[in-house]
């Protein structure tokens, strides 16, 4: 459920997109808030900053192998809806339907408590820094005993003034994400100079010195529990989380054949890039015990440099992209909620906008309360990135699998840009890894997920039900035989957009016939 109709093909006049254009969106889909948060749940798991700087790397290569599987059914699917779509396409509307409920009751808002506990964390830190007299000792910090429920309370409070700035009116929102966007990258750009700056005056923390010293002093310490790799792995992959919106450039760029996987080799290789020299700062600046301790690092970052005001600094520049983040994680999961309302996923209360300020207000407050829930009931960041690492990862392992379904199954499907084979062969096999390692290591969120995935299933007969059709909209009208067959509805669909291009590219060769056969002196003759 995009934006656009679910199943509607796209066509080439919306191709638009350049190069450079698909490079810098699938370079800021990318960069969030995760790699504000994450290196310290990565180090704790891993044990060392060797086997830490493995995991960002894997989940570099990782975001790799999915976006380009992802831009393979992009383009061989040229339908709007995403995931969902290529499920559809692949193994029927119950696999669609239950990626959508699982986006709507578990991604999105899990996301957003996400991104709201980071905001949390970080301001309370900011409270605390100003008021305790621990505040600048980098060593004490990772011990600072803030209560829970003051995280809470900030992540909630940003959550109801968000949801409430939505709910008034759109433009608003929309208007703060180029602010916020410049803080992040200003912020990312201040700690590498800054990193080196503290190096070169000899002020490496003694820990991270001499880890660095030899290759086994690097990975002196490392985790050898795989379920802890893949808990790591979680993390790191959440700071990469965008990367499955490849699918919005395999659709728009123009010249897909060529410029796909320039743009999605170029914006995964910068984004990686960014992220291991931001890791690698951290760790030459702060003790490798500090940054296992801490999920507001780049606080601590700030602080051990200039004291308790660097701290401030810092802490304010993630919270304001936390904002940013926030705002347009709102816009985008309102408006999905809304076409689920109206395709009949959802109770068609959930797909009407609001006359007066021409806004889905009941999706957002569904929205919002589903974040409040999971910020309220959630045991922090850690536990939140698990919980919406297994639920994301049951779709994106479904999705990969797919492309190798339609690989044998459809051999002769259109592909303008077909990855390398062992690309989803891995995706898959690492996406299925890391399904299986949180039942041993995090059961508790991982049986949450399976449970909340699984609660789509009676919900999906339950739309089907004609005596239902008061309550949901268009999907309550057609029966579940009937709705079986949305998967060839989607086949015809890629099926009238190829033969379209076929009229056209055969057009096309007619009038390069035509101008064959007039002189050559009046070829480009505007009057003739």
């Amino acid at each position: 459920m995009a934006a656009g109709a679910p199943g509607s093909p796209i066509r080439p006049d919306q191709r638009r997109m350049g190069l450079v254009d698909g490079i810098a969106l699938t370079v800021g889909l990318q960069i969030g808030s995760g790699i504000f948060s994450s290196p310290g749940v990565i180090t704790l798991n891993t044990g060392s900053i060797g086997a830490s700087l493995v995991v960002w790397l894997v989940s570099g290569v990782l975001a790799w192998t999915g976006a380009s599987s992802f831009a393979e059914l992009g383009a061989a699917i040229p339908l709007n809806g995403g995931a969902q779509a290529y499920l559809n396409y692949s193994f029927g509307p119950l696999s669609a339907y239950l990626f959508a409920w699982t986006s709507i009751v578990a991604l999105k808002s899990g996301s957003g408590a996400i991104i709201a506990t980071i905001f949390g964390e970080y301001v309370a830190r900011v409270l605390f820094h100003t008021t305790s007299s621990a505040a600048g000792d980098p060593h004490e910090q990772g011990l600072d005993g803030i209560p829970g429920w003051s995280i809470k309370l900030s992540a909630c409070i940003v959550v109801v003034l968000i949801s409430g700035l939505q709910a008034l009116s759109s433009k608003l929102g929309t208007r703060a994400q180029v602010a916020t966007t410049a803080v992040k990258l200003a912020a990312l750009v201040a700690v590498p100079i800054l990193a080196i700056v503290q190096a070169s005056r000899g002020r490496t923390p003694e820990p991270s010195r001499q880890a660095m010293r030899s290759f086994s002093a690097l990975f002196e310490g490392s985790s050898t529990s795989p379920s802890n790799y893949a808990l790591a792995l979680y993390s790191g992959l959440w700071a990469f989380d965008g990367w499955d919106q490849s699918t919005i450039i395999a659709g728009e760029i123009k010249n897909v054949t060529r410029n796909l996987p320039r743009a999605i080799h170029s914006s995964l290789g910068i984004v990686l890039a960014i992220f291991m020299t931001t890791v690698l700062s951290y760790f030459l600046v702060l003790p490798p015990v500090l940054v296992k301790q801490t999920n507001t690092v780049a606080l601590d970052f700030g602080s051990a440099i200039f004291g308790t005001a660097g701290g401030v600094v810092f802490a304010c520049l993630v919270a304001f992209s936390c904002l940013g983040a926030l705002n347009g994680q709102f816009y985008t999961s309102g408006r999905f909620v809304f076409t689920a309302g109206k395709e009949g996923y959802l109770p068609k209360v959930f797909g009407r906008i609001n006359t007066r300020t021409r806004t889905p207000i009941w999706a957002i407050v569904l929205q919002a309360g589903l974040v409040l829930l999971f910020i309220l009931f959630g045991s922090g960041f850690a536990s939140l990135v698990n919980f919406y690492g297994v639920c994301s990862w049951s779709g994106y392992f479904f999705t990969v699998l797919g492309l190798l379904v339609l690989r044998i199954k459809e051999p002769n499907l259109e592909r303008p840009y077909r990855t390398w084979l062992v690309t989803p062969i891995v995706f898959s096999a690492v996406a299925l890894f890391l399904l299986i390692m949180p039942i041993f290591s995090s059961p508790l969120e991982a049986i949450a997920a399976f449970g909340f995935i699984l609660a789509g299933v009676p919900m999906y007969y339950l739309t089907q039900k004609r005596v239902l059709s008061g309550l949901f909209s268009r999907q309550a009208e057609r029966d579940t035989s009937a709705s079986l067959a949305s998967a060839q509805q989607d086949r015809s669909s890629v099926d009238e957009y190829r033969a379209s291009k076929e009229d056209r590219t055969s057009a096309d060769d007619d009038d390069e016939e035509a101008m064959e056969m007039l002189p050559r002196n009046s070829r480009h003759d505007p009057e003739r």
